[in-house]
């Protein structure tokens, strides 16, 4: 039981990692959004980057809150878990 939180919380920030790179290619392939697998990502990873998009301005036609979330998704899953195994 020990390390079922930690592996649960790796599980966690990887599987919204994922989703954050899957919305970016998702935006590519489908612009308008109308595709059912781009209303998921975007019910998944919005609660995420909504608040990030409010802080970060867009430069031209280019969001930099993915890129920012996933390093934060980083360093808060480095926190989370080293904390969990210590």
């Amino acid at each position: 039981m020990n390390g079922f939180l930690p592996t649960f919380f790796q599980f966690l920030f990887n599987a919204l990692y994922i989703a954050i790179i899957a919305r970016i290619l998702m935006s590519f392939i489908d612009q308008t959004g109308q595709m059912r697998a781009t209303q998921i990502l975007h019910e998944i990873t919005e609660p995420i980057l909504g608040p990030l998009r409010r802080i970060i301005p867009t430069v031209g036609f280019i969001d930099f809150s993915p890129m920012v979330a996933l390093l934060l998704l980083q360093v808060l899953q480095r926190l989370v878990v080293g904390a969990l195994l210590s």
